[in-house]
């Protein structure tokens, strides 16, 4: 199922990560784990925050890919289902029919 995957990173545990080098490693573990389709670094409400979005194969790898985040980085983590265009048009469309 396609996933957004949203990172909200506290910015004491982020700005010694960054120094140490543990935030690279633990971004890129994590896209080289997710394969994102897509991936954005922005501040959001003044935190360091990394949307992901990615196909989340079993419920069973929430774990593997949110506890370094909680672990190592004190973040916030939010998985939400996601759809883009095309699977709008078809779930609009298979609710129409189921509502005929």
């Amino acid at each position: 199922m396609r996933t957004l995957l949203k990172v909200t990173l506290d910015i004491e545990a982020a700005n010694k990560a960054i120094v140490d080098g543990t935030l690279a490693k633990i971004i890129e573990s994590t896209v080289e784990a997710i394969h994102p389709e897509a991936s954005y670094f922005l501040a959001d409400n003044g935190k360091r925050t990394a949307y992901f979005v990615f196909d989340l194969k079993d419920s069973a790898d929430i774990p593997r890919i949110a506890e370094p985040f909680f672990m190592k980085l004190n973040a916030e983590v939010l998985l939400v289902p996601a759809m883009n265009y095309h699977d709008l048009k078809k779930g609009l469309q298979l609710w129409r029919e189921s509502a005929a």
